[in-house]
């Protein structure tokens, strides 16, 4: 009942519309995508790639639009002339196939809906597209028009010499016609990141600030903001029984509040426990697909700890499989914000209060680390920083987003917590995890406003703003020397990644007050 000519296709093979989840497992088990766990979730592995490939997405270079495009290594230009032989290239190859369709929406705010296609040929890339968009009702699928289509043809190979390409993967956004193809990669994540990216273009527009952060709601209807990038806990810390969880990963905040962009939570599987993580445990059911987790053959029960395939395994799901998901996916306007980075160098508190001006220069600088020893030669933690929290999303100059940070924080007032789930007592490889225990026990202090008239003590290093005290929490663990068998081995340490954070802030220095400048780590 969909006509796929006004997207150039015109289908020699079967096209399966709107699937409903168990219709889409069974197609995906027939043509053997994937297999069932012990509790019904259908479980795909994506083959050599198990993450995102950054270096083979592209924009197209539109003459009316390119010149507000943040152009670099993170966003590379594509001529249109490029873009048109590729794309006829991904409709060929499409049209030669059974496709698999699906309509859903972006934004749960009705204000900023956006009707999305997904065009695909596997039938689990359908489902993981019905678990992460919101899904309509039966009867708003009469007329659907999408305004943003992803073609996603996974199997197709392209020749970079012949046809402008890194690589034989590409991932290529046409932002002004709200087009994305997608080939030679089954990592369904380029189809969830690729909706964000067209959102980051989309939504400054209509005066919404694009975040990559999860967020949830408090029992008295307190919202709160968690940034950070893959690794540094947005998923797990959202998932509170004690609040109500908005979403895990992307939102909108409009001058209305605060809302979802998805329909769903996209979790890393790794090291996953009932007794760490109970609610994304038991999200992982019948109508949610795991990437690359490996099975047990006899049991089919799957193996969290295990990164035979990578570490980036994954669970996508919707979101109202978490129990106390908030069923609107929208919130007011946040009254905390919380920096999550994941500090392997084993320097920055555990928890610490941001004025505005440091608010806006950790936001620039996005900073989280890489462990030591997940690759061959790496001994020592890896800086990585990621302005906004997610620069390979963001389309558009990181001053257009900061700026609109800014404007809210000084309009609603809200609290910026800096929070490290990273190591305590030494880096990685001599001190230890940050306890999940104590991070949740200072998140929940922040958000509950039990801090709000804690004495701050100013870190000498970083600046920030450290609680004296907090219920609960070893009060050694709030001033990360005190954790240090060696307090100067502590000091070379800090200054190394003070250091990090002025060298990576150069390129921001020219464009931000002289406050934001002079609130980093000295």
């Amino acid at each position: 009942m969909i006509d796929l000519s006004i997207h150039g296709l015109k289908p020699t093979g079967k096209v399966y519309a709107n699937l409903p989840a168990a219709a889409l497992v069974e197609m995906a088990l027939r043509r053997h995508e994937g297999e069932l766990t012990a509790r019904g979730a259908l479980v795909a592995n994506t083959g050599k790639l198990t993450g995102r490939s950054p270096k083979d997405k592209y924009i197209v270079a539109e003459p009316g639009g390119k010149d507000s495009i943040w152009w670099g290594p993170v966003n590379q230009p594509m001529e249109p002339a490029v873009f048109s032989r590729l794309f006829d290239k991904t409709r060929a190859y499409l049209q030669n196939r059974d496709l698999f369709v699906f309509d859903g929406w972006a934004c749960a705010d009705p204000r900023y809906r956006l009707p999305v296609r997904v065009i695909s040929e596997k039938a689990w890339h359908s489902l993981f597209s019905r678990c992460l968009l919101l899904q309509p009702a039966p009867a708003d699928l009469a007329g659907f028009k999408p305004e943003l289509t992803i073609f996603n043809a996974a199997g197709l190979k392209v020749n970079p010499a012949r046809d402008g390409t890194r690589s034989d993967v590409f991932i290529v956004l046409n932002l002004d016609h709200g087009q994305v193809i997608i080939g030679g990669t089954e990592y369904a994540g380029e189809i969830k990141k690729s909706v964000f990216s067209y959102l980051n273009y989309l939504m400054p527009r209509w005066n919404v600030f694009p975040m990559h952060c999860s967020a949830n709601i408090g029992p008295d209807g307190d919202s709160a903001l968690l940034f950070g990038l893959s690794g540094t806990g947005k998923t797990t810390l959202s998932a509170d029984p004690l609040r109500r969880l908005i979403g895990d990963d992307e939102h909108g905040w409009s001058e209305h509040g605060i809302f979802n962009f998805e329909g769903g939570c996209y979790a890393k599987t790794i090291r996953l426990s009932p007794q760490g993580e109970s609610q994304i445990y038991n999200a992982i059911r019948f109508g949610c697909v795991l990437e690359n987790v490996v099975l047990d053959p006899a049991t089919r029960i799957p193996d969290y700890d295990s990164a035979r395939f990578t570490e980036n395994t994954r669970a996508a799901y919707p979101v109202d499989f978490i129990e106390n998901a908030e069923p609107s996916g929208c919130g007011g306007h946040p009254s905390t914000i919380l920096f999550l980075t994941c500090d392997a160098f084993g320097v920055l508190p555990p928890l610490s209060r941001l004025s505005e001006p440091q608010a806006l220069y950790h936001f620039l600088s996005g900073y989280t680390a890489k462990v030591a020893g997940t690759e061959t030669g790496v001994t020592e933690p890896q800086a990585t920083f990621s302005t906004c929290f997610g620069a390979p999303f963001l389309p558009l100059p990181p001053a257009r987003y900061a700026e609109m940070l800014l404007d809210r924080l000084r309009v609603r007032n809200a609290q910026v917590w800096l929070v490290n789930t990273g190591w305590t007592g030494g880096a990685y490889g001599q001190g230890s995890r940050i306890k999940l225990a104590h991070t949740r026990g200072l998140v929940r202090a922040a958000l509950e406003g039990n801090l709000a008239k804690a004495k701050l003590i100013p870190d000498a290093v970083f600046g920030v703003g450290i609680p004296e005290a907090c219920p609960g929490i070893p009060s050694d663990l709030l001033q990360p020397r005190r954790t240090w068998t060696s307090p100067e081995e502590y000091d070379k340490r800090a200054q190394h990644l003070a250091g990090l954070f002025q060298e990576n802030f150069q390129k921001f220095a020219a464009g931000v007050s002289v406050e934001v400048r002079q609130a980093g780590p000295k």
